[in-house]
């Protein structure tokens, strides 16, 4: 049978979410658990990556294994878990179920900590005592927006079939002294999101103007970007599917 899980993870301990060679990851240490508790070798295939101190609110996953899972197993994954891994639930899907082909949309949040604020210290990018024209990032947001190629935004020497994606809503919002970047697209490409992040703030600190995201984006050159953003900000929050899990 196949399955789909649901979970989160604080990314802070981890080299990314996939199984890298020699480092802790997210999904290897999430397979070593299932493995242990099932008696059984499993692999799982996630929606996506996410780098080394990315962090989701939600993320999805599939795996097979037969026969059918004991009701207590998510009880049981997260009793075994690191702290900084949380099995939300464990629900039987079709046999085709793909939890990255199937995947409609992904959706990112950046926070930006605008004041000294220990509790979300390496949760958040701290700008402070620096000040935002959010208004202006607003307006890049909204001209990147307007396009559909980000080879600007990839990382350099990434292994992408296309560098288009459709993005579906970009915008900052400001909650309490936290300025939240909220985006979705159909895909993201490595290191998109920090990237476009890493250009806005610039916008916002005045060192670029918002019109200066047309030039950037139809250059498609990396260069001609900002510096990525730090990663402990960035948050996974949304996996969609045709079907609701």
């Amino acid at each position: 049978m196949r399955y789909a899980i649901e979970f989160s993870y604080n990314g802070s301990a981890y080299f990314g979410y996939q199984i890298q060679p020699r480092e802790v990851s997210v999904q290897g240490t999430l397979e070593d658990a299932l493995s242990m508790l099932l008696g059984a070798q499993v692999k799982t295939v996630g929606a996506g990556r996410t780098d080394t101190g990315v962090h989701a609110k939600k993320m999805v996953a599939h795996f097979d294994f037969e026969p059918s899972l004991r009701q207590d197993l998510v009880t049981r994954l997260n009793r075994y878990l690191p702290a900084d891994i949380w099995i939300e639930r464990i629900v039987p899907v079709s046999e085709d179920f793909h939890a990255r082909f199937d995947a409609t949309y992904r959706r990112y949040q950046y926070l930006i900590s605008l004041k000294k604020d220990p509790f979300l210290q390496g949760l958040s990018w701290s700008i402070y005592p620096r000040s935002l024209d959010v208004e202006a990032m607003q307006k890049g947001a909204e001209i990147v927006l307007q396009y559909s190629d980000f080879a600007c935004f990839s990382k350099v020497g990434a292994d992408n079939k296309t560098t288009l994606c459709r993005i579906d809503h970009a915008f900052w919002e400001e909650k309490e002294g936290v300025l939240v970047f909220s985006i979705c697209a159909d895909r993201f490409l490595r290191n998109m999101v920090r990237a476009i992040v890493g250009t806005l703030v610039d916008v916002g600190l005045g060192k670029l103007k918002a019109q200066d995201l047309h030039g950037i984006i139809q250059s498609k050159s990396r260069a001609k970007a900002s510096g990525s953003a730090p990663a402990h900000g960035l948050y996974l929050v949304d996996v969609g599917y045709p079907t609701p899990l």
